[in-house]
């Protein structure tokens, strides 16, 4: 690297957004994970706390040349540090590093800090200006604290396996979805902590849950349950409330999905694709709420139009129209797909790899977004350098 080149990249780690933040994580699988991974992102220092055995999503699978695609994902620039909290010596770095620290996160089973006084709560009483934030599955009650949680096993509890797949076969999303959902939360609660930190009100503590956030996720469902009488089930590729919003076959038997918001949509859909203008004036269809009582046959005339119409010409009639529309693509099409933005990262062996690129871009004034030269940390790499820096402390 030459010198103009480290002087660049020294003024960019300098006006990176989160520059100078300390972050202790004891984490482990995918919430906590994702969370750090954005304030490593945003220039924040993470150190993952890892038992000997490591985060075990280290060994989640194998795919990206032999190492785990979630490690690789939600790692990317953190320094790995090995610690055994029974250790005295171990306990004692732990707490040089929280007192250093400007944020403390971990999704630990509840109760497994306590013992140790590594809680955020014994924490917070040691440095009143930390921010802490604790992820647990279901919360830190008596009864919440009972039951494992993992990510599939949240999407059943919360109702949404029920109201996801089809009729006839309820079916998991497709990725962890709650996992991301309270990775993301607690970025946002801990970003909001830092601001009252920094406006000088002192340190905060925030929890969050997997169930949590996808109880908030399900309102809409369980609002129409409880104050419309409504049992909202799976519906597969149809919304539940909406029509036409759905999926149709073309000619070519592509699977294209369509969807109808308002009332001018409607009429031009009618006119414009299926070249109806009898349709329009149908009373049986002339309001949304009215379209979802009769969406069969509803469905039956658009399916009976497209199934005569080849997808390259439907979608370049849908484009022209202002319809909305997607292809319901598998994921050799997602691979290819024209919006899909890449970067490149690296395995903890030093392997370069393409992922989906961070789905925010940064445009600060006066300075400029610059490659990363970072990776996901082998297992305990940067446990001498921790405790050289923070022993003593």
């Amino acid at each position: 690297m030459t010198r103009l080149e480290k002087i660049k990249e020294l003024r960019y780690k300098i006006m990176k957004s989160l520059s100078g933040i300390l972050v202790v994580s004891i984490e482990q699988a995918v919430a906590a994970p994702l969370c750090t991974a954005r304030l490593v992102d945003a220039g924040a220092r993470v150190i993952k706390i890892e038992r000997k055995d490591g985060d075990f999503s280290r060994n989640y699978d194998s795919s990206v040349n032999g190492e785990s695609s979630y490690f690789t994902w939600l790692n990317q620039g953190k320094e790995s540090v090995v610690l055994n909290f029974r250790d005295k010596q171990d306990r004692k770095l732990l707490l040089s590093l929280l007192k250093k620290a400007d944020i403390f996160i971990q999704n630990l089973k509840p109760g497994t800090l306590n013992k140790y006084k590594l809680d955020s709560e014994s924490i917070s009483k040691e440095n009143p200006e930390i921010i802490t934030c604790d992820i647990s599955g279901y919360g830190e009650g008596e009864l919440e604290m009972r039951y494992k949680s993992y990510d599939l096993l949240v999407q059943a509890e919360s109702g949404l396996i029920d109201i996801s797949g089809t009729s006839n076969a309820p079916g998991r999303i497709g990725i962890s979805i709650c996992d991301i959902g309270a990775g993301l939360t607690s970025y946002a609660a801990l970003l909001e902590g830092l601001i009252r930190k920094y406006r000088g009100f002192g340190g905060s503590r925030f929890k969050t849950s997997l169930f949590s956030v996808l109880s908030e996720w399900m309102t809409v469902p369980l609002a129409q349950y409880e104050y419309g009488g409504k049992e909202v089930k799976a519906e597969g590729l149809r919304h539940p409330s909406i029509a036409p919003y759905g999926a149709f076959y073309t000619e070519d038997q592509q699977l294209i999905l369509i969807a109808i918001q308002n009332e001018r949509e409607w009429s031009v859909f009618c006119k414009k694709i299926l070249k109806s203008h009898v349709l329009v004036c149908n009373k049986n269809y002339s309001t949304n709420d009215l379209r979802v009582e009769n969406r069969v046959n509803l469905e039956n005339i658009i399916q009976k139009k497209f199934s005569k119409i080849d997808s390259l010409s439907l979608k370049k009639n849908l484009t022209e129209n202002s319809i909305a529309f997607g292809v319901v693509n598998d994921i050799r099409d997602f691979s290819n797909h024209f919006a899909l933005h890449r970067q490149w990262v690296t395995t903890s062996a030093g392997q370069k790899v393409s992922f989906p690129k961070i789905p925010v871009r940064r445009i600060f004034q006066n300075s400029e977004e610059m490659n990363k030269d970072v990776r996901a940390p082998k297992l305990g790499e940067h446990s001498q350098l921790v405790r050289n820096e923070f022993n003593g402390l």
